[in-house]
C-alpha cells in the first residue's frame, strides 16, 4: 500500500498544478464503502500528497450523500496524518468578501441526515471536540497565506448546513444573528471522522458569495459561485505548494494524534469482532489484544 502523509480534500482544479507529478489513481474499499473517487496520489515538489475530489470527478455527489466515512477511512489507509480541506463557503459577514479566504477554527452544525462518526454498533467512544481545527496545522497555513500576501481572515465560525439548496433569506438573517463568520455543507463531518481517526485536520474556506443575506447583491447563483471559486484556485494552489513542504517537516506536537486515549469507553472484552477488525487502523494502538 502506498504510505502518504498528506492528503487535501477539494476540487479537481486542485490536481492541476505544475509541480504535482509521477500520479497514479488509487482505488480503496473500506468497511464503510467506497470513497467520493480514486485517490489521486503524486509527487508535489518531491514530496508524496493525495488528493482526493470531494464530490467526485465531474462533481456527480450530493452533499448530504458524500460518504465521510469511507472518506476519511481511506487517507487513515494510505497513512495520511495531515488532511487539508479546501472548500466553497458564503460569507456571513460584510468584513469577508468574495475572494477571501478564511481559516475556520470552529462549526456549527445545522445538518440532519449524516453519519459522522466512525463507533456504534457495540463500540462507544467520545473523543474532545471543543477545538475542532488542529491548531499547528491551522497556523502553518496561516503563515503561508500572509506570507503570500492573499486576502485572508484566521479563524472563525463555519456554519455547516444540509443542503443541497442554498439558505432562505430568513435562515440567512438567523445564522447571522449568531455570528458565525462563513456558511458550508461539507466539513464538518469530515473535521469529526478526522479527529477520532487521530488525523489533524484543517480548513481553507474559499469564500465565493455573500449567501442571501446581503440586500442589493446579485441573485446568488452557481455560476457566481463556480466563476468565484476558480479565481481563487490558482492562489489556493500557491499556498499549498509552499505550505506542505513545511507541513512534511513538522513533528505534531497537537492532541489530534492521541484524540483516541481514554475515549474509548466500552470494555475491549465487549468489542464485537468484526468491529475490532473493521476499526483496527484506528482503534488497534489502544486494544491489548
Amino acid at each position: 500500500m502506498t504510505h502518504v502523509r498528506i492528503g487535501i480534500i477539494g476540487g479537481t482544479g486542485l490536481y492541476e498544478m505544475e509541480a504535482f507529478k509521477k500520479t497514479e489513481k488509487v482505488a480503496l474499499h473500506t468497511p464503510f464503502g467506497d470513497p467520493s473517487d480514486h485517490y489521486l496520489i503524486g509527487e508535489l515538489d518531491g514530496i508524496k500528497v493525495a488528493f482526493l475530489p470531494r464530490h467526485g470527478i465531474g462533481h456527480r455527489i450530493l452533499p448530504h450523500e458524500l460518504n465521510f466515512r469511507a472518506n476519511i477511512y481511506g487517507f487513515k489507509k494510505l497513512g495520511v496524518e495531515w488532511i487539508i480541506s479546501v472548500s466553497a463557503v458564503g460569507s456571513m459577514r460584510e468584513e469577508l468578501p468574495p475572494l477571501q479566504m478564511v481559516l475556520p477554527d470552529q462549526f456549527l452544525d445545522r445538518t440532519k441526515k449524516r453519519i459522522d462518526t466512525f463507533f456504534g454498533e457495540g463500540i462507544v467512544a467520545h473523543v474532545s471536540f471543543s477545538d475542532p481545527i488542529c491548531p499547528q496545522l491551522r497556523n502553518t497555513l496561516h503563515k503561508k497565506i500572509r506570507a503570500l500576501g492573499f486576502p485572508h481572515h484566521d479563524g472563525g465560525t463555519y456554519l455547516c448546513i444540509e443542503g443541497p439548496q442554498f439558505s432562505t433569506r430568513a435562515e440567512s438573517h438567523l445564522y447571522r444573528s449568531w455570528k458565525v463568520d462563513v456558511i458550508g455543507m461539507t466539513n464538518l463531518q469530515e473535521a469529526k471522522l478526522a479527529r477520532e481517526a487521530e488525523m489533524c485536520y484543517a480548513t481553507i474556506a474559499l469564500v465565493t458569495d455573500y449567501d442571501c443575506w446581503k440586500e442589493g447583491e446579485d441573485t446568488l447563483s452557481i455560476e457566481m459561485i463556480i466563476d468565484n471559486l476558480k479565481k481563487n484556485t490558482e492562489n489556493v494552489k500557491k499556498v499549498l505548494r509552499g505550505a506542505i513542504p513545511e507541513i512534511i517537516r513538522m513533528e505534531r506536537n497537537c492532541p489530534c494524534g492521541s484524540a483516541l486515549k481514554n475515549a474509548i469507553i466500552t470494555q475491549e472484552d465487549m468489542l464485537p469482532a468484526g468491529i475490532k477488525e473493521d476499526l483496527e487502523i484506528i482503534i488497534g494502538k489502544y486494544l491489548k489484544g
